[in-house]
């Protein structure tokens, strides 16, 4: 039977890698699958941090999924298999389309992302995945903080400093000359967390005009209106 199938981790977990691995087994076999992602860092590939690529549909928030699979799957042979890259940007009812993509079309799917972002929480996508698929697996590749511990978090920095603000949906590692460097890392839990201590310290240096923490230039929290 059609499973709709739920591949999880952190950044640096291999999910793209495992995605391409899947599609390209499939492949192998002279089985017709489609490979479709959204917002890889790369457009129109699913593109593995070990180099490994492979030509893809890029899809955006308002795609019918189930409309456009099962037109595919209605010429030639028909699809054995739909693989899904970044899949935690997928719109709740794009999730749904994917489970009647299953359930009416009989075709498998495998739906690769992150589990929360970089603010801590669910992304929507992966809400209704763990939700609505028949299985949910966690990647055990070892990713890891830079304090040698075991990766459980993703982080944002915005010209090296962790930042907990901002749009939800930005591709990692770009910069240009007009606009801050944006780039992700791994953390463990206490390190992700010590960093939204300092993100908070600095926004209170900034309202207060400090450059450095002194506690006697602090004012009372009844004269900053807490």
């Amino acid at each position: 039977m059609a499973e709709l199938q739920f591949f999880f981790g952190t950044m640096g977990s291999g999910k793209s890698t495992q995605a391409l691995q899947v599609h390209h087994n499939l492949t192998q076999r002279g089985l017709r699958c489609l490979l479709i992602t959204q917002l890889d860092r790369t457009e129109g590939v699913v593109s593995s941090r070990l180099g490994v690529e492979a030509d893809a549909l890029v899809i955006n928030p308002t795609v019918d999924l189930f409309r456009l699979i099962a037109s595919m799957h209605s010429t030639g042979h028909g699809l054995s298999a739909v693989i899904c890259d970044e899949a935690q940007f997928y719109e709740p009812a794009q999730i749904d389309q994917l489970a009647r993509v299953v359930d009416e079309l009989r075709i498998d799917v495998y739906a690769y992302g992150l589990l929360t972002s970089f603010q801590g929480e669910l992304f929507a996508g992966s809400q209704r995945l763990l939700e609505m698929a028949d299985t949910r697996n966690e990647l055990q590749v070892e990713a890891r903080c830079f304090c040698g511990r075991r990766a459980t978090h993703n982080a944002r920095l915005v010209n090296g400093r962790q930042v907990y603000d901002g749009a939800l949906k930005v591709v990692g590692d770009t910069s240009t000359d007009t606009v801050a460097e944006v780039t992700y890392d791994l953390r463990c839990r206490e390190h992700w967390l010590a960093g939204k201590d300092d993100a908070r310290q600095r926004a209170l240096f900034d309202e207060l005009g400090l450059d450095q923490l002194h506690i006697g230039d602090l004012p009372l929290e009844s004269e900053r209106g807490f």
